[in-house]
């Protein structure tokens, strides 16, 4: 999957119009155009140039950013804790909320909770990340003043575990709303069938209480379509990262993808792509594991 994802990118951005040929300045001599040339590899085919890329991938080198003249690695290394540390609370802020919330909803099914559970879930999947990054601004950080409006933390503030917190519940909250409808819906939906099984009518004959059937033996089988559905949102979340960060001044992989594709840093951008298909390869890997935590019958076989 990520030679895949490296060629397909690697080839596009060297073939589609406006390529690394592109920084090329008109009034540059023909000597410039050379050394730029043989700097960028310009001068061989691409599919050499892309093995080449990929034979120093394999050890870690992603090539030399344009813009900065520092390692790709390097650049993308600065960045990658602070995008993993706002995709990872979003995600547990939408697993934690959004799974007790879809089984409030199907637990009232037709009722008023079930129907503000679902509006929220219909507002969630419809109100755009930027426009709700930048309402929140306005509300909690320019009228209020009780949040930051930017940035991972405050000047000479870096290990002030209260300030970071702080940066983070607006970027955080924001990105959850990519995912957060999703859980609710899906663990509505999973735990409405499962509670008409037969297993769960025999527990509750058997005197069990209603929260130890529900959450005992009900939401453990109906967790398996979930943890599939998250597992497909991985990623959306990455994705949704690239406006969060924007919009928050967040110092991430997707604010670093947005300065790579407005610089036209190519091998930036190629390595950014990598990295977050190995993030989405990885979360994938973790969720066929979680399977065979939830259902036995997955773990024997």
């Amino acid at each position: 999957m990520l030679a895949l994802v490296s060629a397909i990118t690697f080839l596009l951005v060297n073939l589609a119009p406006g390529g690394p040929s592109s920084l090329m300045r008109m009034d540059a001599t023909p000597e410039q155009r050379e050394a730029l040339s043989r700097r960028l590899g310009l001068d061989q085919p691409v599919l050499v140039r892309y093995v080449q890329w990929l034979a120093g991938a394999v050890h870690g080198d992603l090539g030399i950013s344009t813009t900065s003249n520092e390692p790709v690695a390097m650049r993308i290394g600065q960045r990658v804790p602070n995008t993993l540390l706002l995709a990872g609370t979003a995600l547990s802020v939408s697993v934690l909320v959004g799974i007790p919330m879809g089984v409030t909803a199907a637990l009232r099914r037709s009722t008023l909770p079930d129907f503000v559970l679902t509006a929220f879930s219909v507002v969630g999947l419809s109100i755009p990340a930027f426009w709700l990054g930048i309402i929140l601004i306005l509300i909690l950080s320019v009228n209020l003043n009780w949040l930051p409006s930017s940035g991972v933390a405050a000047i000479d503030t870096e290990t002030d575990l209260r300030d970071r917190v702080q940066h983070l519940i607006m970027p955080a909250l924001v990105l959850s709303t990519t995912v957060l409808p999703y859980v609710v819906r899906f663990t509505r939906s999973a735990l409405l069938e499962v509670l008409h099984e037969d297993y769960v009518r025999t527990a509750s004959a058997k005197g069990l209480s209603r929260i130890r059937v529900v959450y005992g033996h009900a939401l453990r089988n109906a967790l398996v379509p979930v943890v599939s559905i998250v597992g497909t949102l991985v990623p959306r979340l990455f994705g949704g990262s690239v406006v969060t960060e924007a919009v928050f001044g967040w110092p991430g992989l997707g604010r670093l993808a947005v300065e790579a594709a407005n610089g036209r840093d190519y091998p930036l951008i190629v390595g950014i792509t990598v990295c977050v298909a190995l993030l989405v390869v990885l979360s994938s890997l973790v969720v066929d594991l979680a399977y065979t935590w939830l259902d036995p019958r997955i773990r024997v076989a």
